[in-house]
């Protein structure tokens, strides 16, 4: 059985020795690093349209022509 998401949820994470705050809630996903209130904040809506894997791969190859 699966329960509604009407609430957020946050979890810590580590990533290569940084501790990230990840908030799971109605709106979204939004990961920030601990102790600070800004960071990368994703809508469920563009993540089911597929915008935000179209977006990460928009930056990796502006990345890639800015740094031949």
């Amino acid at each position: 059985m699966t329960a509604k998401l009407d609430k957020t949820i946050k979890r810590e994470l580590e990533v290569d020795g940084k501790t990230y705050t990840i908030a799971i809630g109605p709106d979204g996903v939004k990961v920030t690093e601990k102790g600070r209130r800004n960071g990368p904040e994703i809508s469920w809506r563009s993540i089911i349209s597929g915008d935000a894997s179209l977006n990460e791969s928009l930056k990796a190859s502006v990345d890639a022509a800015a740094n031949p």
